[in-house]
């Protein structure tokens, strides 16, 4: 059972493939549900009905991430180096939650600029594994879904960034970052793709060696989160005409 488990999770027998149908087809799905979800919650729903849907999202995005945890330690290939929330998609699928579950505007302030900036990972994926292994469903939640979630908050719980809020979440993102060097030290991990750039293709492979793009990714990470507030309140002036 164990051993058959192991070579499932990582069997590489269908690759994924950059821009394949698969990766095409589950961008047009993020896309399409992006748009849908928080339209048809915010217009058919009543409120109860929409907290519902609202924490069905956040468990679904938590379940991503922890049932990986989970099947690794079934496998026996569990390792405090790969599986642990230090890698800023995981603590937002945390956070997430938190604000689908408990409508928390601190974790909002946050997360609302961490996962909408780490949408280059629904273009770029760091996953070997094409549909329908697991891993890339995995990935689909815990990028897109989450994403997805960060919307319904947005225009189904009417919750809005502040201007501070951008501080506030660049703040924790620095912090962020300076509490996962030491766990990659005692480690002697990669966690956040401090140490080194990921081991697929993907959007850092532009910003330089090490360790420049780490200095860049900050830099666009604050643009980004600049771009997200101004995008959001042009998008909300426009549906509340």
């Amino acid at each position: 059972m164990k051993s058959k488990l192991y070579e499932y999770m990582y069997d590489e027998s269908i690759p994924f493939v950059f821009l394949g149908t698969s990766h095409v087809f589950s961008i047009i799905l993020f896309l399409v549900l992006a748009l849908s979800i928080p339209y048809l919650a915010k217009k058919n729903l009543d409120e109860n009905q929409q907290l519902l849907l609202g924490k069905v999202i956040g468990f679904m995005v938590l379940i991503g991430y922890f049932s990986w945890v989970i099947l690794e330690m079934l496998a026996g290939s569990f390792s405090l180096k790969l599986h642990l929330p230090f890698h800023l998609c995981r603590t937002a699928n945390i956070l997430i939650f938190i604000v689908l579950f408990f409508r928390s505007y601190m974790a909002y302030e946050i997360v609302f600029f961490w996962g909408l900036t780490v949408i280059h990972a629904v273009i770029t994926p760091d996953i070997t594994q094409g549909f329908p292994h697991y891993h890339f469903i995995r990935y689909w939640l815990t990028h897109q879904l989450m994403i997805i979630g960060i919307i319904y908050a947005t225009f189904v719980y009417d919750i809005r960034p502040h201007k501070t809020s951008i501080y506030k979440s660049f703040v924790a993102l620095l912090l962020f970052f300076l509490i996962t060097i030491p766990v990659n030290l005692l480690l002697n991990a990669n966690y956040f793709w401090i140490c080194g750039k990921p081991p697929v293709g993907t959007v850092l492979d532009y910003f330089g060696p090490w360790p420049w793009y780490l200095v860049v990714a900050t830099l666009l990470a604050l643009i980004h989160f600049y771009f997200f507030y101004y995008l959001i309140n042009f998008i909300s002036s426009k549906i509340s005409k």
